[in-house]
């Protein structure tokens, strides 16, 4: 126990937080034990329309979106055709299916475009400041068009099952509000949004860099328990490709009656986990003039 205490005492002093907090933190001082990557530009990156690298990252983004919508459609459509639970993976293995294949094709992804398949994701990372809004919307159109060609491909397998089976869109279910749907929404994709953060943080990755974490691991997790949680709320949006690919792939009034509320919710939540890690966890300074 000793030489754990030592190891407690060294990392504690190793990486100390060396400004305060909120406005009076202005700069840090030399010599930290990690590298912050530096913020992106906030409209325009130079360079970047004419590099294969980004257009690698985007084409990476429209696969990973097709292919999670491709499985997920599925599951959803197999546990609705049955009649009973029992033949079934269930609303449980509905979860783990999203969660699954977002642990999957984020650690497939990451290292090409960063794995957001997720417009809600990738906006949070746009007011971070990670990506330029130039990346920003190329990421989002290239990842609603992934969903709506993975959610195509279901219908042209299977045409009269994904018109009986509802096609997965969301909808808010009869029991429940439309605040209550929204609610569900926001709150959804702040613990998918946060946890991104929490797992990406340069500083998080070098303190505790003796615990081997896989990133894509907790947010496949986050995904799995938000949809324990709101699947019979919403059907569990927080990806508003996903919503839209099926929606528009369904094409039927109950898609589109509260559709909104899968974009609007999920961009709110990004916005909030956006500013609570910057501001509150990370405490990034204000500038003063």
């Amino acid at each position: 126990m000793e030489g754990k205490d030592e190891d407690v005492r060294v990392g504690a002093n190793r990486y100390r937080e060396r400004q305060p907090i909120g406005t009076a933190a202005q700069a840090e001082e030399d010599g930290k034990d990690y590298k912050e990557p530096p913020s992106a530009p906030f409209l325009f990156e130079p360079g970047e329309l004419s590099s294969w690298s980004f257009y690698r990252a985007c084409i990476a983004e429209f696969v990973a979106t097709f292919l999670f919508l491709y499985i997920t459609v599925l599951t959803v459509m197999g546990v609705a055709k049955s009649s009973s639970k029992c033949n079934t993976v269930g609303v449980q293995g509905i979860a783990w299916s999203f969660g699954g294949m977002i642990f999957a094709l984020v650690y497939c992804t990451a290292g090409i475009s960063g794995g957001h398949i997720n417009p809600a994701v990738t906006f949070g990372m746009f007011l971070a400041r990670k990506l330029s809004l130039t990346r920003a919307v190329f990421y989002i159109i290239f990842q609603c068009l992934g969903a709506i060609c993975g959610a195509l491909v279901v219908k042209g397998f299977q045409p009269h099952q994904y018109e009986r089976l509802g096609g997965a869109a969301n909808s808010v279910s009869r029991s429940y509000s439309i605040g209550g749907g929204l609610g569900a929404e926001i709150v959804g994709t702040f613990v998918l949004v946060y946890t991104v953060f929490s797992a990406t943080d340069a500083k998080r990755n070098a303190r505790d860099s003796h615990v081997p974490i896989l990133a894509p691991l907790p947010i496949g997790f986050a995904v799995f328990l938000v949809h324990l949680a709101t699947i019979p709320v919403t059907g569990t949006g927080i990806n508003p490709a996903r919503s839209l690919g099926a929606a528009l792939v369904y094409n039927k009034d109950q898609a589109w009656d509260d559709h909104w509320i899968f974009w609007v919710g999920p961009f709110i939540g990004a916005a909030l986990a956006a500013l609570y890690h910057q501001i509150v966890i990370r405490a990034i300074p204000f500038k003063s003039k």
